[in-house]
């Protein structure tokens, strides 16, 4: 196993692409350094690789939030990573299209070096290193093993966080649509159109989410939607409501199913402040977009081990045992610098 910890002016690509060569296993896993994977993850992998079609090249375990009941913002991030890893990324695998790929991801050795890794320029690039897998002809599959991970719990962090995430993910839609005649036929329509919603539509609802929201409101305001006086009054505020029904729908019905698969009904009343959520993102999405431009490598690390609560008992003992409310941490704090590859 090798541990990377990297100074603040290497990014943790280029960390893992230093190690990729030191790699003699014919899979190789990638988690982050505060990340807790279930006690046999490695060994459900290598099963599940064994059994695999060989253009399998990576198997993306589902992330969970550890410390969940630390506020309102940890919750919502519990309920947005059951939706992605529990709901969405398994649709996508199921069904053979594309998977930009986050956190704890498996892969077959061999196949990483024919990429030559990661990119080193690109902020998620795990986001990115999905797409080119699928470009080259390889699959994404789901892992059904959870992997903990802690989340921002203050509006900082988080929101540097967030810039980071978007800011990669255009990055990602900046790269791949420099050939999109060949991507279109390196991927097949449908997989290509799948792709663009993945990476592109990501970035253009999240950048579009609060004229659309500003104008929904103003609408129902206004009483335009329902109080039609021509025809074309009438089918423009069909449109409307179509696309404000249907929006709601994928906003919130995935989050509700993802509760359901983990049975976690308790925070269905958190539910309904997704759109609130999805609205803090865009803030973060439009500042991504203003560094995209002038800092497009600006890293924006997290700090970790300031949970005060655990779902695999990391954090929170002290409070446990002495009754007190504030952050008591009982792990060093940690920068999100550091990668573990085995």
């Amino acid at each position: 196993m090798w541990w990377s910890r990297r100074p603040a002016s290497l990014r943790r690509s280029s960390a893992l692409n230093v190690v990729l060569p030191l790699a003699r296993g014919e899979f190789l896993t990638v988690y982050d350094a505060e990340d807790v994977p279930d006690p046999d993850q490695l060994r459900l992998a290598a099963a599940t690789f064994a059994r695999s079609a060989p253009e399998v090249a990576c198997l993306q375990a589902r992330l969970v939030i550890d410390n969940t009941d630390d506020n309102w913002m940890t919750r919502l991030f519990t309920i947005e990573y059951a939706t992605l890893f529990d709901v969405i990324n398994p649709g996508l695998a199921a069904i053979d299209l594309p998977v930009p790929l986050g956190g704890t991801s498996n892969f077959r050795t061999e196949i990483l070096r024919q990429l030559h890794g990661w990119d080193p320029w690109n902020v998620t690039e795990d986001a990115d290193l999905g797409i080119r897998l699928a470009l080259a002809g390889y699959r994404v599959c789901d892992l059904p093993s959870a992997t903990l991970e802690e989340a921002p719990s203050a509006w900082k962090p988080w929101y540097g966080q967030r810039i980071r995430w978007m800011k990669g993910f255009m990055q990602v839609v900046v790269t791949h649509s420099r050939r999109p005649i060949e991507a279109l036929r390196a991927l097949g329509p449908r997989r290509f159109f799948a792709a663009v919603t993945m990476t592109l539509g990501t970035v253009m609802t999240a950048l579009g989410y609060p004229l659309f929201a500003a104008l929904t409101l103003f609408a129902i305001y206004e009483g335009t939607w329902l109080a039609t006086r021509t025809p074309l009054e009438a089918f423009k505020s069909g449109i409307g409501l179509t696309l404000f029904a249907a929006g709601l729908v994928a906003m919130l019905v995935p989050a509700v199913v993802a509760l359901h698969r983990r049975g976690w009904w308790r925070l269905l009343p958190y539910v309904p402040l997704l759109p609130l959520y999805y609205g803090l993102i865009s803030v973060a999405a439009w500042q991504a977009l203003f560094e995209l431009f002038r800092h497009p490598v600006r890293w924006h690390k997290t700090e970790h081990g300031l949970a005060r609560t655990s779902r695999s008992g990391r954090f929170g003992a002290a409070e446990k045992s002495s009754g007190a409310a504030g952050p008591a941490p009982v792990l060093p704090a940690l920068v999100e610098e550091g990668d573990a590859v085995s």
